[in-house]
């Protein structure tokens, strides 16, 4: 049998992995996941022209939590980021056309299209990042924000947060003329209830599916690791990856996760 001389090398990441959930560095990437989430969320709010979160006090907020148990400050960070992303729906809402627009953000079981139209783009995105962490030989399953719900691996879950916004820029861009006949209804069962639920029909699934791809490899202006000052959306989430395993590992001092600028 042939071996790599480095297929072990994933064993002091996952054991520094565990490590964080005690020595203090799971609560800062926990405290970083949601202060970058906010901070990317300004990115789309910003190009929009719409009312921007105020950053410094969200900071202030969480950085104020003095909470040592991870498991509590879950819940006070999942509260704090709760209250700045429905503000932050209820504005990009209105860039959607008007028959289509939903009330508010649902996920699970959503009815309206545009909701599940966002349910299918961060579904790319989940597998990117699921992508992004198994290749930095991350445990996908240990997150520090998110808990393991419905077989979702919770550090993915986490991961995915950062970029998320870089998603509804996309939609927002790719919804643009839409009507609602590019919906088809499917009747489901939910709960022993009959109700109808609307998702994109196979052609406009397919357009979108192929443009997605191809944001992904779209150029940001955020330095890559070793050289070069611009990158592809792709390569930045793998980068980050690498990033935060060498930050638990002890080989960086801090991670901050790098924002790309939306143009």
């Amino acid at each position: 049998m042939l071996k790599n001389l480095d297929d072990d090398s994933h064993v002091k990441t996952r054991i520094s992995q565990y490590e964080a959930l005690k020595n203090g560095k799971g609560i800062d990437i926990a405290k970083q996941i949601v202060i970058a989430k906010i901070l990317g969320q300004n990115q789309l709010l910003k190009k929009y022209g719409l009312r921007q979160h105020d950053v410094m006090r969200a900071k202030e907020v969480i950085d104020e939590v003095g909470i040592t148990d991870l498991p509590l400050l879950r819940n006070k960070l999942t509260n704090i980021e709760g209250r700045f992303t429905r503000g932050y729906f209820e504005q990009i809402f209105q860039l959607f056309p008007c028959e289509l627009r939903p009330d508010k953000r649902r996920g699970f079981q959503a009815y309206d299209g545009i909701n599940n139209l966002f349910s299918l783009g961060y579904e790319l995105l989940f597998w990117k990042c699921y992508r992004a962490l198994s290749k930095a030989h991350l445990e996908t399953h240990l997150g520090f924000v998110h808990v393991l719900k419905w077989a979702r691996p919770s550090l993915v879950c986490d991961f995915e947060e950062l970029y998320r916004y870089l998603i509804d820029d996309f939609l927002i861009g790719f919804s643009k003329g839409m009507k609602p006949n590019d919906f088809a209804a499917r009747t489901i069962m939910f709960n022993d209830k009959k109700g109808k639920r609307m998702y994109l029909n196979k052609t406009k699934t397919s357009e979108l599916l192929k443009k997605l791809h191809d944001y992904f490899r779209s150029i940001v202006n955020v330095p890559r690791i070793k050289m070069g000052k611009r990158q592809e959306i792709e390569s930045l989430i793998n980068e980050e990856a690498f990033l935060l395993a060498k930050y638990m590992r002890g080989e960086k001092p801090n991670w901050t996760p790098r924002i790309a600028e939306l143009r």
